[in-house]
């Protein structure tokens, strides 16, 4: 079952700076037309927050586990290219109705669309599963703009000043939001078992999850999904909102639902469907996060805004 989800803590004096210097970002961004606003925030979250994050380090790092092949070329690009999506997309997240217009009219396309619209005409619940990847909210957004009843799954960030305006600007795409953890377990149970959709990012390191394999090396996952899937009767549908190379626009890839079977062997399925994307668009994954740990590894690296992990 989903995992706690603790309050925020209270804003330390690093929190309040970084949430200072991210507003000033975002307010800067909404000065411009979305068609500037999105690739200029890309281009400061690359050139000026990922140094100061040390988010090179840590790209380099996790490339250097799963990917020690990976051409020196490449590699700098992803430097560059990793940070630069995260920009984007945390500026799209920030641009409301704009962004949910954009994405509204993009077909669903993959052999599972047909899957989502018979499940939608049916009533019968449905657990969409993506990861940190291209733009991890573009269907989340598009499907509810499109009519369908669609719920999200959040974590609380460690900072509680960012916290609170992320939650905002998320909820501005669409609702209902739960919070993981007991707090909104009985909500997202009321919504599944009534026919609705519930979309969750499975992508990040948790202590208490499986030792499952991702990119061929151990990382401990949650099978939250597969086993919400399991006793609701739920479809379990990868979903993925890949961006295309303009830099603005996604398409929306549904893959079939993942076939029954025990907790663990759905959820590796559903580690095997997100790694095959990333490799197809690796520059898209966020590899600032530190992915593979063991169960009682270290505390994972904090993002400027400070994630839980």
């Amino acid at each position: 079952m989903p995992e706690t989800n603790p309050e925020p803590l209270p804003p330390s004096l690093a929190d309040r700076v970084s949430d200072a210097g991210l507003r000033l970002l975002l307010g800067i961004g909404r000065r411009l037309p979305y068609r500037w606003r999105v690739p200029l925030t890309g281009w400061l979250a690359a050139r000026l927050v990922a140094p100061l994050a040390g988010w090179p380090r840590r790209i380099r790092e996790n490339l250097a586990h799963v990917w020690p092949d990976l051409p020196e070329a490449e590699l700098r690009r992803m430097l560059v290219a990793v940070p630069d999506n995260i920009g984007r997309t945390v500026a799209e997240l920030y641009s409301g109705r704009e962004f949910v217009d954009r994405v509204r009219p993009i077909p669903l396309e993959g052999p599972g669309a047909a899957t989502l619209e018979a499940a939608r005409a049916e009533s019968r619940p449905v657990v969409l599963v993506t990861g940190h990847f291209g733009n991890y909210d573009v269907a989340r957004a598009a499907l509810i703009a499109k009519g369908f009843r669609v719920g999200g799954l959040y974590k609380h960030m460690k900072n509680a000043l960012f916290d609170a305006h992320y939650i905002r600007a998320i909820s501005t795409l669409g609702e209902p939001l739960f919070p993981r953890g007991a707090k909104g377990l009985s909500g997202m149970v009321r919504f599944l078992r009534t026919g609705g959709m519930l979309g969750i990012v499975v992508d990040q390191h948790m202590m208490h999850g499986l030792p499952l394999r991702f990119f061929g090396q151990t990382a401990m996952t949650a099978t939250s999904a597969a086993d919400l899937a399991l006793k609701y009767d739920a479809l379990l549908v990868p979903i993925y909102g890949i961006r295309q190379p303009d830099g603005l626009t996604f398409r929306i890839l549904v893959e079939a639902p993942i076939a029954p079977g025990t907790p663990e062997e759905m959820t590796q399925a559903l580690n095997d469907s997100l790694e095959a994307q990333v490799r197809a668009h690796p520059e898209q994954w966020f590899w600032v996060h530190r992915r593979w740990k063991g169960p009682g590894g270290k505390k994972g690296w904090r993002a400027i805004v400070g994630a839980r992990r």
